[in-house]
């Protein structure tokens, strides 16, 4: 996909919070070997191979867009690679630390994709994973609507992506089932506070928003923004608006 991280950067300040929740769930091992999967423009990545100096980081990122400005951030300790998550599952490669921000919402079967990622985790190793809980989530449940409404699901030829983010019960079945002690699973809110709809409809286009505008074009493209934007208006009627964006953080150590 096309990400832009210029449009995706215009909200890091709200995206790092959950971050940094995340990492500090994360235990200091010294002479840890660790991966970033998703780790988009390499910052946080970077963030963490300095928090754990003694850790040997491996930030992973399919986007060639995002992996451009992570050149400038290799250290001794911080590498970079052009690659998916799936491909470092299909590789074998074992891990003391597989980290997660924001990112294995992308990947699709998550009852598969969790089993097989906490199988590459070294005994005593540590799984530390946020993504937003979409489906619970308002601007992607508008999002869903529109996209199973005509004339947009014959744009779109009928494609959709529904999320494959589970529930809280299936995670924690999950994370017991591939060995983890420590388990920690929240629920947080990460409140957005918007002056205006235009700023609702940025924060999802830097996301969810892109494999459906990547599919349209001229007028059909542009009357789906249009659409769209209504609709924000219409279910935040009152400005400004909060958006109580839902994010779910996964802790738990190898056994």
């Amino acid at each position: 996909m096309p990400w832009n991280p210029e449009i995706y950067n215009k909200f890091k300040n709200i995206r790092y919070q959950p971050f940094y929740d995340l990492i500090d769930l994360i235990q200091p091992v010294n002479g840890m070997k660790a991966i970033d999967l998703g780790c988009g423009t390499g910052e946080q990545t970077a963030i963490l191979a300095h928090k754990f100096s003694q850790a040997d980081f491996l930030g992973v990122d399919s986007s060639a867009e995002m992996l451009e400005q992570s050149k400038a951030l290799e250290t001794d300790n911080l590498h970079f690679l052009k690659a998916t998550t799936e491909e470092m599952i299909q590789s074998g490669e074992k891990w003391d630390l597989i980290f997660s921000n924001a990112a294995l919402q992308w990947s699709n079967d998550h009852e598969t994709l969790f089993s097989e990622l906490i199988d590459l985790v070294n005994p005593k190793g540590q799984f530390a994973v946020q993504m937003p809980v979409q489906p619970e989530n308002k601007l992607n449940k508008i999002l869903l609507e529109l996209v199973n409404e005509e004339p947009f699901q014959s744009y779109l030829k009928e494609y959709k992506r529904d999320s494959p983010v589970l529930s809280i019960d299936e995670y924690a079945q999950i994370l017991f089932d591939g060995g983890l002690e420590n388990i920690t699973i929240l629920q947080k809110v990460y409140p957005i506070i918007a002056n205006d709809h235009d700023t609702l409809y940025s924060f999802i286009s830097g996301s969810a928003l892109i494999p459906y505008i990547e599919r349209l074009e001229g007028e059909q493209q542009a009357l789906f923004i249009k659409t769209y934007k209504e609709r924000i208006a219409e279910h935040f009627p009152k400005l400004p608006a909060i958006y109580s964006f839902k994010r779910l953080l996964l802790y738990g150590r190898k056994k």
